[in-house]
């Protein structure tokens, strides 16, 4: 699970976080301030020194949010649920948060503040279906075909996002005429990443290529920990300076970072994205509508995951149970309301909380050792911090290959199942939604399956018609055979 720690902090880092137009440098810093001008909402696309300084404080305070709540729901799973599942924030609905709410650098419709409210509303939704036992019956209303659908959309989300160049691989980029083409550019615009000159000639993407295929070797040979050595090894030769894949250049904000990691231990204290919730912003359709995807997603992802992992370690009864479920579903749920008020997104269980499962691990000593090491990790935000995209990206190909599984458990030989899982899957990437592919699929379920509810329906109001003509006669014949009274 070590990856989720510098995944999920780059990932929100890409929202801008808190950071805004004000932390940006004016444009002649030199100047008095009476006669600086002012920098306009632009100066967060480009490399602007004071806006980099605040995301880099940023992915700081997020690395050691993932792994505080990490911590959090990790302990209170092994001792409250007493349950070898470890928790930590969620592959999907934090990109929903970045790339979908917020924005890249705060340019969607939800500002970070505001969605950070929604997290926490999400959050006690959860909490409350949990305690009231609504949860498992909320998430068998959803067709099974979207379900598997919409995880394997949101895993073509993932690579996708891990595809590009801001927090990825670098492979893809934007075009004029096709909307995407390959990029891997040795020169790209900073506001657009437009590229500019020498396709397939970007440093970082090969060496992010060799990185992704170190990673897919060892999940092929069924390694533990698999994912964590691509990232790894990417990371060691990107913190190399004087190099053209170093992720410390010889610049102001390369030299800032440089220093900061050199001390290699450090306690990070979390200064700009704990307590960041309003709920001024609940006026706006899109914030209810990204309350009630996040709700969905986390439905369908968290309680997907606990019970595949009961299963696998042969916790469930005859009914599909275990012991420990009710207690387990609080903590989860408990947990991404204490996250959203750190920093971080949806916080669900683990499904890498197998590789414990197979090594015997069965009750909650197991997570609160994954705690313990989590904890153990707070003391190294320097290396944390300075993992590069092009590490972090072919994870995120990798996690959309383990998620794109799903589709084979489609009933794609039943068109009215087929096309509003294809709809939804394919939607949820070329949207750049997941809530839009989860609408669009669930419209056309309805639509395809309008004429057999009508059918339904009709069959019911004609059963129910048969059943009171039959009452009444029943009632009307025995009225006939009650003797009349003489006055």
């Amino acid at each position: 699970m070590a990856y989720i720690i510098s995944v999920n902090a780059a990932i929100l880092t890409d929202s801008g976080g808190p950071c805004t137009v004000h932390d940006c440098t004016p444009d002649h810093p030199h100047l008095p301030s009476a006669n600086r001008t002012l920098p306009g909402p632009e100066c967060k696309f480009q490399s602007n020194p004071g806006y980099l300084q605040c995301l880099s404080r940023t992915r700081s305070d997020l690395v050691v949010a993932t792994v505080a709540i990490a911590i959090i729901g990790c302990l209170s799973m092994g001792s409250f649920a007493n349950l070898p599942f470890a928790l930590a924030p969620g592959m999907g609905s934090n990109a929903y948060f970045a790339y979908n709410m917020v924005g890249f650098h705060g340019s969607g419709p939800v500002p970070y503040r505001t969605a950070l409210a929604a997290i926490m509303l999400e959050g006690c939704i959860f909490l409350a279906l949990s305690v009231l036992g609504l949860r498992a019956k909320l998430a068998r209303m959803i067709p099974r075909n979207i379900r598997l659908a919409s995880a394997a959309g949101i895993g073509f989300f993932l690579a996708f996002t891990g595809l590009q160049g801001s927090q990825g691989v670098g492979l893809i980029g934007p075009s004029t005429s096709t909307l995407v083409k390959i990029t891997a550019c040795a020169r790209t615009d900073a506001t657009t990443g437009a590229c500019l000159g020498g396709t397939l000639q970007s440093p970082t993407f090969w060496l992010s290529a060799l990185g992704f295929i170190i990673t897919a070797i060892c999940l092929s040979n069924e390694l533990k920990g698999s994912m964590i050595y691509g990232i790894v090894f990417v990371t060691l030769v990107s913190w190399i300076r004087g190099t053209s894949v170093t992720i410390f250049p010889d610049n102001p904000t390369g030299n800032a970072n440089y220093d900061y990691f050199k001390k290699v231990v450090d306690f990070h204290l979390i200064k700009g994205t704990a307590g960041k919730i309003s709920f001024s912003g609940f006026n706006r359709s899109e914030v209810w509508i990204a309350v009630i995807t996040l709700l969905y997603v986390d439905v369908l992802d968290t309680t997907g995951s606990m019970y595949s992992m009961a299963q696998y370690g042969g916790f469930t009864d005859d009914n599909g149970r275990f012991e420990g479920e009710y207690r387990a579903f609080i903590v989860d749920a408990s947990s991404t309301i204490v996250g959203s008020a750190l920093g971080t997104t949806t916080v669900t269980t683990f499904l890498e909380s197998t590789a414990g499962l197979r090594e015997g691990g069965r009750t909650g000593i197991t997570a609160i050792t994954v705690s313990v090491f989590f904890f153990l990790s707070l003391f190294f935000t320097p290396l944390f911090t300075n993992v590069p995209p092009w590490a972090v990206g072919p994870s995120l190909v990798l996690v959309g290959v383990l998620m794109s599984k799903m589709v084979m458990d489609i009933e794609w030989s039943k068109m009215k199942e087929a096309v509003p899982a294809f709809v939804t899957m394919i939607l949820i990437p070329l949207t750049y939604s997941i809530a839009n592919g989860i609408i669009a699929g669930l419209a056309m379920y309805l639509i395809l399956h309008l004429y057999d509810y009508v059918v339904e329906g009709w069959k019911w109001v004609m059963k129910m018609r048969k059943m009171m003509n039959e009452a009444q006669n029943q009632v009307s014949a025995a009225s006939a055979e009650v003797p009349s009274t003489p006055v």
